[in-house]
């Protein structure tokens, strides 16, 4: 299977092409993204079948084998304030629990601040 690097890819246009190792531009649909990627960073190396198509080459089967360094990843949180952070978050998430238990729910604006604050939690959490 051949092989090449994203040159530039648009969320918003829904394509984006690679620099095949071969030498030649590769016509990359959204669509051809393996299941769950929306997106990929210019610089990502993938694996791909090639078919030909009104344009000329167009990646069909895509597998990302290697993406490049993400810059939030090296933006982690320091151990001890992601861990007191937790903490705090377990104590709210209690609070909220016995209270629901009574049932009074989170207003709309509690939720979306919680939501954001353990999706924030987790994207510490599965950084690498």
């Amino acid at each position: 299977m051949p092989t090449g690097r994203i040159k530039w890819f648009s969320l918003e246009k829904g394509f984006g092409f690679i620099a095949s190792d071969e030498g030649e531009d590769v016509y990359l649909a959204a669509t051809s993204l393996p299941e769950g990627v929306s997106t990929v960073k210019p610089g990502t190396k993938l694996e791909f079948g090639v078919a030909e198509g009104r344009r000329g080459p167009q990646a069909l089967s895509v597998r990302i084998i290697d993406a490049p360094p993400s810059l939030s990843n090296a933006a982690r949180t320091n151990q001890d304030d992601l861990a007191a952070i937790i903490e705090d978050t377990i104590k709210i998430l209690d609070r909220v629990g016995n209270g629901v238990r009574q049932g009074r729910y989170p207003t709309t604006v509690e939720a979306e601040r919680l939501g954001k604050v353990l999706r924030g939690i987790a994207a510490q959490i599965e950084a690498q």
